[in-house]
């Protein structure tokens, strides 16, 4: 079965969202800041959930999911930055990644002709 391009579009969101804010991040290892490992922890698991997405990896999904109901957590907060939109992203992102084609591919199930 073919990746579907949505989830194909989701795990290089992943990909480059996890890169990007671990190179944004790493300044701060060298400054010791308190929360610099958490956070560049976290990075990295965007970029395995998206790598092993591409992989047809089921796991890599559901970790895709807990990573961003993580962001949503965070911002669920005062001062409640971004929780809009973290919440907005969470649902398409859920919504995409919990669809049929995307339930079949992940399983490895090709879809009835």
């Amino acid at each position: 079965m073919r990746r579907p391009i949505s989830v194909t579009g989701v795990a290089w969101l992943y990909i480059a969202v996890g890169t990007l804010q671990f190179a944004f991040h790493s300044p701060d290892l060298l400054k010791l800041q308190r929360d610099a490992y958490a956070t560049e922890v976290t990075e990295l698991l965007a970029v395995l959930a998206g790598v092993f997405m591409l992989r047809r990896q089921n796991w890599a999904r559901w970790l895709a999911l807990a990573w961003a109901a993580f962001h949503v957590a965070l911002t669920a907060f005062p001062p409640f930055h971004g929780l809009a939109a973290h919440v907005l992203i969470f649902a398409g992102i859920a919504w995409i990644l919990l669809r049929s084609d995307a339930r079949q591919y992940f399983r490895g199930v090709d879809p009835d002709p």
